[in-house]
């Protein structure tokens, strides 16, 4: 079986800097991938490589084997989904509205009733939520519809743009646990982007740690911590539990 998600020397210019040099990663079907890697280290840019934001200068994108420039980009977006930073919703549409756009661009005869199953998913029922409108929400509500947005159509493909990010670490760690417990009963394949290897440890099954647009190592957690590939990838590890030992000391 093709895999999932698949970059195959990947290169990407932004001016004469290399966003990505050379980046190979793949995602087993229902699996979660998460980017790792300092600011400027190309997790992004490979994200959106995917929904084709990014166009790359060389290399192949896959999704189930099937080159994403194979398809119109619109047909290719509306079958993803897609949480950017910022959650990215409609400032001046309610919440049921938001989450049924993809489903009313597919044309589905029951897109409100499927906003409303998704807005289940991530527990904001829509008999509760469904009116408001975004500024009406905290931050972490308007994160759980951004996801329910992202889901509504039930997409075999997610692409999570630190999605957890701009909230509290008590809303962070909630969202972490709505988004596992969604993937593991709808069986979404995932590509997560983030800074925090705590949260890439709960949610993904193998970690991609970036560096100057190329991967150093990707593997689950456990053998990066053992087995560190490169000098980064061991210092990485080495901050991040430093960072955790704090926190508790504190």
């Amino acid at each position: 079986m093709p895999a999932a998600l698949e970059a195959r020397d990947v290169a990407h210019r932004y001016g004469a800097e290399h966003a990505l040099d050379g980046v190979s990663v793949s995602v087993a079907t229902g699996q979660t991938l998460a980017l790792v890697g300092e600011s400027g280290s190309g997790k992004t840019t490979l994200l959106r490589c995917f929904n084709r934001m990014v166009e790359p200068t060389r290399g192949t994108i896959a999704i189930g084997g099937v080159d994403v420039r194979a398809e119109p980009i619109v047909a290719l977006r509306r079958r993803i989904g897609y949480v950017p930073q910022e959650g990215g919703l409609m400032p001046h549409w309610r919440v049921l509205r938001n989450v049924a756009l993809v489903p009313t661009l597919l044309g589905a005869a029951d897109a409100r009733a499927a906003a409303t199953a998704a807005l289940d998913l991530v527990g904001l029922p829509a008999a509760r939520y469904g009116a408001r409108f975004p500024h009406e929400l905290s931050g972490g509500q308007r994160q759980r519809v951004a996801l329910a947005r992202a889901l509504a159509a039930r997409p075999a493909v997610v692409l999570l743009d630190e999605p957890f990010g701009a909230v509290d670490a008590i809303t962070r760690a909630d969202l972490q646990a709505a988004y596992a417990d969604v993937q593991r009963d709808l069986g979404v394949t995932t590509l997560l982007v983030t800074h925090d290897l705590a949260e890439a440890a709960r949610l993904a099954s193998a970690v991609a740690v970036m560096r100057a647009g190329r991967v150093e190592q990707c593997a689950p957690m456990e053998t990066l911590a053992s087995a560190p590939a490169t000098e980064y990838v061991a210092t990485l590890l080495a901050r991040a539990t430093a960072s955790a030992s704090a926190l508790r000391l504190a």
